[in-house]
């Protein structure tokens, strides 16, 4: 073999292996840095936006408070709902989710992920427009359950029935 091929095949070599040689990372190892599973990206996403609805559910009771107590019951469910999403949440995944927010944090909206655009923090929150969350956030999860274990797919589905039965129940409320 001659030199001009022996060099010729180190840096082959070295092409093919993705000049780790250069990087310092030659030390074989592939795939140091994995993408995030979708499955927790969206755990995730879903985690926040059921805080901000449980948000939401804390405004609305402190703006009317006659209807403080109808409104705690939906919001306990949407704890019910949280809970039940953060035990499928690898404890390894992200930081770990804050508890729900107390009355005086709740100055979020849903977000984005449900399909809801924030609001200022200080104004009152209507039945409309918890309705209007609600129907946003069970619109999504047919497709949230595209990919996803069947243990969450079943979970969603449960959450975008009892998200429905809100928006009628939410429909029978006066404004």
């Amino acid at each position: 073999m001659t030199r001009r091929a022996l060099l010729g095949t180190a840096a082959a070599g070295l092409a093919v292996s993705g000049c780790s040689f250069r990087t310092g990372q030659g030390s074989g190892k592939t795939g140091a840095h994995k993408p995030p599973d979708p499955q927790t990206v969206l755990l995730i996403s879903l985690i926040a936006a059921k805080e901000q609805m449980i948000a939401l559910y804390q405004r609305a009771a402190l703006s009317d408070a006659k209807r403080a107590g109808t409104l705690e019951q939906f919001r306990q469910r949407h704890v019910a709902h949280l809970a039940a999403l953060r035990k499928l949440l690898p404890r390894d995944a992200a930081p770990t989710p804050s508890p729900s927010p107390s009355p005086s944090e709740a100055s979020g909206s849903p977000s984005q992920a449900s399909g809801s655009p924030s609001q200022a923090s200080g104004s009152a929150v209507s039945a409309g427009r918890l309705r209007d969350a609600e129907r946003r956030a069970a619109a999504g999860r047919p497709a949230q359950t595209a990919g996803v274990s069947p243990a969450l797919a079943q979970l969603l589905a449960g959450i975008g029935a009892c998200e429905a039965v809100h928006v009628i129940a939410l429909g029978r409320l006066r404004d």
